[in-house]
């Protein structure tokens, strides 16, 4: 018999042959689920580096003023993928209907549940380390359910705040300003819709980054795959 992690005479490593039996793997996220998470990377990380500029524009831009049109371009850019942000929402609301029910944890949270908040209590003593193991779950684990349901009404309010500020430059009685118009008497005056829009940029921002880390930290210490679950579909867990 060969030692642990020692190789065959075919090449074969034995020790992986042997632990092949407790990976497991279960298809959890269908294409267009896939599909819009990549896209909406996409969307979100050009909105956030042109919205940047926007709010904040370049202090001098070389050449003839005549002859630039720098800043029109980073507006034309944000717009576009604006409305790349609103059509992949509106594609994953859809297939929140149609699609598998973990393409519903989206938009659903079971929040008169106490078993569910006992369960994001746990994963949110895993994240402190407090705890040497996860609960394992196949599709997204109660904490996270949570954190992506909130980050899909905040790109609602970003969605309608942004396009209520569009709709003031494409003017009266435009289809911006007819669907979402309302928005700035809502919240108060154009000012204020231009800071809160803002605000959920970094807020935006701020998810991302603990979104990124959460999911290289499970596919590390959690014993499961998340980063390549969404790229292939495929949850795996290794124990």
């Amino acid at each position: 018999m060969n030692p642990a992690g020692a190789l065959s005479d075919t090449g074969r490593d034995d020790a992986a042959v042997a632990a092949a039996p407790r990976v497991q793997s279960i298809y959890v996220y269908e294409a267009p689920v896939r599909l819009w998470h990549w896209v909406n990377v996409l969307a979100v990380f050009t909105l956030a580096l042109t919205g940047y500029f926007i709010g904040k524009p370049l202090p001098s831009v070389p050449g003839e003023a005549s002859e630039s049109f720098l800043f029109g371009y980073i507006r034309f850019v944000h717009f576009a993928a604006g409305y790349v942000l609103a059509a992949g929402l509106l594609g994953r609301i859809y297939w929140a209907f149609v699609g598998n029910h973990h393409a519903r944890e989206l938009v659903t949270v079971p929040v008169f549940r106490p078993a569910y908040w006992k369960e994001v209590g746990a994963m949110f003593a895993w994240y402190m380390f407090l705890r040497r193991r996860p609960n394992q779950y196949v599709g997204h684990n109660p904490m996270a359910r949570l954190a992506m349901f909130g980050y899909f009404v905040l790109t609602i309010f970003m969605v309608c705040t942004g396009f209520a500020l569009y709709g003031e430059g494409t003017g009266a009685g435009s289809w911006a300003d007819r669907l979402f118009g309302w928005v700035i008497p809502l919240i108060g005056s154009s000012m204020q819709v231009h800071s809160l829009h803002r605000l959920g940029m970094w807020l935006t921002l701020i998810f991302v980054m603990l979104h990124v880390y959460a999911a290289v930290r499970e596919d590390i210490m959690g014993r499961q795959s998340i980063v390549s679950t969404m790229i292939s579909g495929y949850r795996t867990f290794k124990d």
